[in-house]
Protein backbone atom coordinates (compact mmCIF):
# COMPACT_ATOMS: atom_id res chain seq x y z
CA UNK A 1 0.00 0.00 0.00
CA UNK A 2 2.72 2.50 1.05
CA UNK A 3 4.68 1.89 -2.11
CA UNK A 4 1.73 2.18 -4.69
CA UNK A 5 1.16 5.72 -2.67
CA UNK A 6 4.58 6.54 -3.41
CA UNK A 7 4.14 5.64 -6.80
CA UNK A 8 0.93 7.77 -7.15
CA UNK A 9 2.34 10.50 -5.72
CA UNK A 10 5.52 10.94 -7.77
CA UNK A 11 3.26 10.38 -10.72
CA UNK A 12 1.28 13.50 -9.93
CA UNK A 13 4.98 15.34 -9.31
CA UNK A 14 5.86 14.10 -12.56
CA UNK A 15 2.55 15.64 -14.52
CA UNK A 16 2.54 18.85 -12.40
CA UNK A 17 6.38 19.43 -13.84
CA UNK A 18 5.69 18.24 -17.41
CA UNK A 19 2.70 20.90 -17.03
CA UNK A 20 4.91 23.78 -15.73
CA UNK A 21 7.16 23.30 -18.24
CA UNK A 22 4.93 23.44 -21.03
CA UNK A 23 3.75 26.49 -19.18
CA UNK A 24 6.72 28.33 -19.02
CA UNK A 25 7.37 27.45 -22.92
CA UNK A 26 4.36 29.39 -23.89
CA UNK A 27 4.68 32.27 -22.00
CA UNK A 28 5.37 35.04 -24.31
CA UNK A 29 8.62 36.64 -24.22
CA UNK A 30 8.60 39.83 -22.48
CA UNK A 31 9.11 43.22 -25.10
CA UNK A 32 12.60 45.03 -25.46
CA UNK A 33 12.89 47.83 -23.15
CA UNK A 34 11.89 51.22 -25.02
CA UNK A 35 15.22 52.62 -26.66
CA UNK A 36 16.37 56.06 -24.90
CA UNK A 37 15.95 59.19 -26.18
CA UNK A 38 18.59 60.15 -28.99
CA UNK A 39 21.71 62.00 -27.00
CA UNK A 40 23.59 63.77 -29.72
CA UNK A 41 26.81 64.50 -27.51
CA UNK A 42 26.93 60.60 -26.92
CA UNK A 43 26.93 60.25 -30.61
CA UNK A 44 29.50 62.82 -31.36
CA UNK A 45 31.89 61.45 -28.53
CA UNK A 46 31.47 58.06 -30.29
CA UNK A 47 32.72 58.88 -33.90
CA UNK A 48 35.56 60.59 -31.65
CA UNK A 49 36.86 63.67 -33.24
CA UNK A 50 34.12 66.63 -32.66
CA UNK A 51 35.81 67.57 -28.71
CA UNK A 52 35.93 71.22 -30.20
CA UNK A 53 32.04 70.98 -31.70
CA UNK A 54 30.92 69.07 -28.48
CA UNK A 55 32.43 71.86 -26.13
CA UNK A 56 30.74 74.53 -27.90
CA UNK A 57 26.98 73.28 -27.75
CA UNK A 58 27.50 72.52 -23.89
CA UNK A 59 28.78 75.86 -23.72
CA UNK A 60 25.96 77.71 -25.56
CA UNK A 61 23.43 75.27 -23.86
CA UNK A 62 22.40 73.85 -26.97
CA UNK A 63 23.13 70.26 -26.49
CA UNK A 64 19.98 69.41 -24.06
CA UNK A 65 18.11 71.76 -26.58
CA UNK A 66 18.92 69.55 -29.13
CA UNK A 67 17.62 66.41 -27.43
CA UNK A 68 14.81 67.86 -26.36
CA UNK A 69 14.01 68.92 -29.63
CA UNK A 70 14.75 65.39 -31.23
CA UNK A 71 12.34 64.26 -28.43
CA UNK A 72 9.25 66.57 -29.42
CA UNK A 73 9.30 66.64 -32.77
CA UNK A 74 8.46 64.92 -36.04
CA UNK A 75 10.52 67.58 -38.30
CA UNK A 76 13.70 66.26 -36.99
CA UNK A 77 16.95 67.33 -37.22
CA UNK A 78 20.54 67.74 -39.84
CA UNK A 79 23.31 68.65 -38.04
CA UNK A 80 26.34 69.85 -39.68
CA UNK A 81 29.56 68.97 -37.62
CA UNK A 82 32.73 70.02 -38.19
CA UNK A 83 35.58 68.07 -37.38
CA UNK A 84 38.30 69.14 -34.87
CA UNK A 85 40.41 69.59 -37.62
CA UNK A 86 37.85 71.97 -39.18
CA UNK A 87 38.54 74.28 -35.71
CA UNK A 88 42.17 73.83 -35.87
CA UNK A 89 42.84 75.57 -39.28
CA UNK A 90 40.69 78.50 -38.31
CA UNK A 91 42.62 81.82 -37.70
CA UNK A 92 43.82 82.31 -34.11
CA UNK A 93 42.12 83.47 -32.20
CA UNK A 94 38.70 83.76 -33.90
CA UNK A 95 36.66 81.77 -31.41
CA UNK A 96 37.81 84.07 -28.99
CA UNK A 97 37.24 86.81 -30.27
CA UNK A 98 33.26 85.77 -30.79
CA UNK A 99 30.92 86.96 -28.24
CA UNK A 100 28.25 84.29 -25.80
CA UNK A 101 25.53 85.27 -28.64
CA UNK A 102 27.60 85.18 -31.24
CA UNK A 103 29.03 81.63 -29.94
CA UNK A 104 25.56 80.61 -29.83
CA UNK A 105 24.43 82.10 -33.24
CA UNK A 106 27.66 80.35 -34.78
CA UNK A 107 26.35 76.28 -33.37
CA UNK A 108 22.89 77.29 -34.42
CA UNK A 109 24.13 77.89 -38.16
CA UNK A 110 25.16 74.63 -38.28
CA UNK A 111 21.79 73.42 -37.26
CA UNK A 112 18.85 72.64 -39.89
CA UNK A 113 15.41 72.47 -37.82
CA UNK A 114 14.55 69.45 -40.28
CA UNK A 115 16.23 65.89 -40.96
CA UNK A 116 17.37 65.59 -44.74
CA UNK A 117 18.83 62.16 -45.79
CA UNK A 118 21.54 62.37 -48.03
CA UNK A 119 19.66 61.68 -51.23
CA UNK A 120 17.39 64.61 -50.16
CA UNK A 121 19.61 67.22 -51.09
CA UNK A 122 19.42 66.63 -54.90
CA UNK A 123 15.90 68.36 -54.21
CA UNK A 124 15.82 70.50 -51.33
CA UNK A 125 15.86 73.96 -51.34
CA UNK A 126 18.64 76.27 -50.73
CA UNK A 127 19.54 78.47 -48.82
CA UNK A 128 18.32 75.93 -45.86
CA UNK A 129 17.14 78.07 -42.95
CA UNK A 130 18.92 76.97 -39.92
CA UNK A 131 18.37 77.62 -36.31
CA UNK A 132 20.39 80.82 -36.40
CA UNK A 133 17.67 82.13 -39.11
CA UNK A 134 17.54 82.49 -43.20
CA UNK A 135 18.31 85.66 -45.58
CA UNK A 136 21.24 87.16 -47.24
CA UNK A 137 23.02 87.35 -43.55
CA UNK A 138 22.66 83.43 -43.11
CA UNK A 139 23.01 82.35 -46.96
CA UNK A 140 23.82 78.54 -46.44
CA UNK A 141 23.23 76.45 -49.66
CA UNK A 142 24.04 72.88 -49.99
CA UNK A 143 24.14 71.52 -53.81
CA UNK A 144 24.39 68.12 -55.41
CA UNK A 145 27.40 67.67 -58.10
CA UNK A 146 27.55 63.97 -58.48
CA UNK A 147 28.41 62.09 -55.23
CA UNK A 148 29.53 65.21 -54.02
CA UNK A 149 27.50 67.12 -51.55
CA UNK A 150 29.16 70.91 -51.83
CA UNK A 151 28.18 73.50 -48.88
CA UNK A 152 28.75 77.57 -49.70
CA UNK A 153 28.06 79.84 -46.70
CA UNK A 154 29.22 83.11 -49.07
CA UNK A 155 32.48 82.73 -46.82
CA UNK A 156 33.18 79.08 -46.42
CA UNK A 157 33.00 76.58 -49.24
CA UNK A 158 33.51 73.01 -48.58
CA UNK A 159 32.07 69.63 -48.93
CA UNK A 160 30.24 67.41 -46.74
CA UNK A 161 32.86 64.66 -45.76
CA UNK A 162 31.33 61.78 -44.05
CA UNK A 163 27.80 60.93 -42.66
CA UNK A 164 28.27 60.60 -38.95
CA UNK A 165 24.65 59.04 -38.14
CA UNK A 166 21.29 58.86 -39.64
CA UNK A 167 18.08 57.28 -38.23
CA UNK A 168 14.77 58.66 -39.41
CA UNK A 169 14.51 61.51 -37.27
CA UNK A 170 18.11 62.83 -36.90
CA UNK A 171 20.77 62.96 -39.57
CA UNK A 172 24.51 64.17 -38.80
CA UNK A 173 26.86 64.89 -41.36
CA UNK A 174 31.45 65.73 -41.04
CA UNK A 175 32.12 68.71 -42.29
CA UNK A 176 35.61 69.88 -42.95
CA UNK A 177 35.41 73.50 -42.43
CA UNK A 178 33.63 75.92 -39.93
CA UNK A 179 30.63 77.05 -41.76
CA UNK A 180 30.97 80.86 -41.03
CA UNK A 181 27.39 82.93 -41.14
CA UNK A 182 27.87 86.06 -43.07
CA UNK A 183 26.05 87.68 -40.06
CA UNK A 184 28.85 87.28 -37.46
CA UNK A 185 31.96 87.86 -39.72
CA UNK A 186 31.09 90.52 -42.47
CA UNK A 187 30.37 93.90 -41.28
CA UNK A 188 26.77 94.62 -40.18
CA UNK A 189 25.08 97.24 -42.16
CA UNK A 190 24.54 100.16 -41.09
CA UNK A 191 21.31 101.19 -40.57
CA UNK A 192 19.51 103.09 -42.34
CA UNK A 193 19.14 107.00 -41.86
CA UNK A 194 15.90 108.05 -40.44
CA UNK A 195 14.22 110.85 -42.88
CA UNK A 196 14.27 114.40 -42.92
CA UNK A 197 11.21 116.49 -41.48
CA UNK A 198 10.24 118.46 -43.81
CA UNK A 199 9.08 121.97 -42.91
CA UNK A 200 5.88 122.74 -43.38
CA UNK A 201 5.36 125.06 -45.96
CA UNK A 202 4.70 129.27 -45.25
CA UNK A 203 1.24 131.10 -46.30
CA UNK A 204 1.23 134.17 -48.15
CA UNK A 205 0.14 136.04 -44.80
CA UNK A 206 2.86 134.48 -42.99
CA UNK A 207 5.24 135.19 -45.31
CA UNK A 208 4.08 138.67 -45.45
CA UNK A 209 4.05 139.56 -41.42
CA UNK A 210 7.94 137.88 -41.18
CA UNK A 211 8.54 140.74 -44.19
CA UNK A 212 6.72 143.44 -42.20
CA UNK A 213 8.33 142.62 -39.12
CA UNK A 214 11.73 142.54 -40.65
CA UNK A 215 11.23 146.04 -42.48
CA UNK A 216 10.38 147.02 -38.41
CA UNK A 217 13.46 145.86 -36.87
CA UNK A 218 15.72 147.20 -39.77
CA UNK A 219 14.19 151.21 -39.83
CA UNK A 220 14.31 150.76 -35.48
CA UNK A 221 18.01 149.66 -36.00
CA UNK A 222 18.38 152.65 -38.26
CA UNK A 223 17.07 155.38 -36.14
CA UNK A 224 18.66 154.10 -33.13
CA UNK A 225 22.43 154.66 -35.32
CA UNK A 226 21.06 158.23 -36.58
CA UNK A 227 20.21 159.30 -33.01
CA UNK A 228 23.56 157.98 -31.89
CA UNK A 229 25.29 159.31 -34.48
CA UNK A 230 23.25 163.33 -33.81
CA UNK A 231 24.54 162.63 -30.36
CA UNK A 232 27.90 162.39 -30.61
CA UNK A 233 28.50 165.29 -33.17
CA UNK A 234 26.39 167.25 -30.62
CA UNK A 235 28.66 166.66 -27.54
CA UNK A 236 31.59 166.87 -29.80
CA UNK A 237 30.35 170.33 -30.71
CA UNK A 238 29.73 171.16 -27.18
CA UNK A 239 33.01 170.56 -26.44
CA UNK A 240 34.45 172.93 -28.66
Amino acid sequence: MDRLQHLLISLYLLILFINLTKTTAQSPAPAPAPPGPTNVIKILKKAGHFKTFIRLLKSTQLDSNLNSQLGNTNNGLTIFAPSDTAFSVLKTGTLRSLTDQEKLELMQFHIVPMFISSSQFETVSSPLKTHAGSGARFQLNVTASGNSLNISTGLTNTTISDTVYMDTNLAIYQVDKVLLPLDIFTPKPAPAPAPELKAESESPDDAVSKKDISSGVSFAMLRDTVLFIAATVAAISFSL
